[in-house]
Parts: structure tokens; sequence; C-alpha cells
């Protein structure tokens, strides 16, 4: 599959004359609970030809493939790339620390995780996956009967936040690792690694009465996260300029032979 993904990242920078500099997976395959029938979700990082950014036009900022049953590409421009690092993006972060790295070329993905502790907002992180967590568990767990797979798409954004509480760090990307090491041993992590076993063997389409120790802790920490966040303070430097200069770093080093 790998070099089927590389074929499709050769062919975008032929077809958008274009550099792509970094490409990872950033689905249920990097989170660790992939399905026998999970797609590829391909997120890239790419950069365009100088004059491209010299014009008065704005320009479409994004690349985005036809999705298929197997495939799911697209890819942000480096300046919507740094724009997005700048505000803490937890997408964007998530990209950087997926384990499951397609393509990377030149030094623009290793400068910036060189100085992602000075533009990591904790505060918009936490909003970010607290409203995520709060978004699935309205939408799919009140039910008498659930879908297992959707308890993933809510523990995992409650576990970030209490990695980001507790370690004031961007949130590993992995699910087992946030639970191996935030959890302790007892019946919810019990019956949370009994889901995802179950999960990665295929049954998270299954329709089963909803496990109470696991909501009566998403409820619990949603509502201590809720007033948690109430307490934090933003407080960072303008990290601008040093973007600035990475992006113009970033875009002599990719086209300096052109």
């Amino acid at each position: 599959m790998k070099e089927k993904i590389l074929g499709e990242i050769k062919r975008i920078e032929e077809q958008y004359e274009v550099k792509v500099c970094y490409a990872v997976e950033s689905g249920s395959r990097a989170w660790g609970f992939p399905s026998k029938d999970s797609d590829y979700d391909v997120r890239f990082i790419y950069v365009h030809k100088k004059n491209w950014y010299l014009s008065i036009d704005q320009k479409r900022d994004v690349i985005e493939l036809p999705i298929n049953e197997l495939l799911d590409i697209n890819g942000w421009e480096l300046r919507k790339a740094l724009r997005l690092f700048k505000k803490s993006n937890p997408p964007l972060m998530e990209w950087l620390h997926s384990g499951i790295v397609y393509y990377q070329a030149y030094t623009l993905v290793d400068k910036m995780k060189a100085i992602q502790e000075k533009v990591f907002l904790p505060q918009s992180a936490l909003y970010h996956y607290l409203n995520m967590a709060k978004g699935n568990f309205r939408d799919y767990l009140h039910r008498d009967q659930v879908k297992i797979k959707k308890y993933f798409y809510v523990l995992r954004p409650i576990l970030a936040c209490i990695w980001i509480e507790k370690h004031n760090t961007v949130p590993p990307i992995e699910f087992q690792i946030l639970v191996e090491e935030l959890l302790d041993e007892g019946q919810l992590k019990h019956e949370i690694l009994t889901l995802l076993e179950r999960k990665i063997r295929g049954d998270e389409l299954n329709l089963e009465p909803k496990v109470t120790v696991i909501n009566d802790f998403i409820e619990r920490e949603i509502n201590r996260l809720e007033e948690y966040t109430k307490t934090l303070k933003v407080s960072k430097e303008d990290t601008t300029p040093i973007l600035d200069q990475l992006f113009r770093e970033g875009l002599e080093e990719v086209w300096t032979e052109y």
C-alpha cells in the first residue's frame, strides 16, 4: 500500500507543480485502532513554486483527491500549515506525531517539531478535544444500544485532554499509549482494552447495550474537564517572526535548484 501512496504523492507533485515535504497516516490506523476494512487517511504538507506566492490573488491552499473506498488523500500548502501551526491546530499536531510516515523530505518538519513547545496552546487543544468528545458522546452514546467503535471517538479525545492537563504537552497520537499511561488497572481499563481488541477484530459495527462503567467515566470527565478549562489562561509569545523565517527557509530549500 505504501508504494501506491508514494505513487499518488508523485502524481500530485507533477499535476500541481508542487513539492511534498511530508505525508503521514492520520486516521484510525495512526490512532492504533484500525478495522480490517479501514481506509487510509493520508495527509500531507506541500510547497508551491516561489512565483505562486508572489501574486495579489488569493489562491486555493489545499489539494484534495477524490475519496474512494481505500484512499482519502488531502494536503495543506505550507503557508496555511504554518498559520495553523501558530494556532496549535490539534489535527496538524497529530500529523507531526504520526507513527506512520509515508514520506518526508527536506528539514521543514524537523524544524517544526523543534519549536512546537513555543506554539503549543494547551487551552486551545483542550477545547478542541473536549468539544470533539462532547459532540460524539451526545450523538452516539446516549442511546441504549450503541456501536462499540463510537466509544473510541469519545475516549481518545478525553484521554488527550487528561494528558494535556497532566503534562502540558502535545498528547501522543496512539490510543494505547494514552490508556496505558493514564488509566489505573481496574474494571474501566479492562473494559476499554476488551472493546479495543474487539474493534480491531472487526466487531465495531455491532449494536450493543452501552457499557455503564465507560459511560460513567465519560460523563464524569466531560463535566470535570469543562470546569478545568475555565481555569486556564492563554499566555504565549508571538511566534510569527519565527514562522515567517521557517517559511522562507522552507521555500528556499525546496526550490533552490529551480
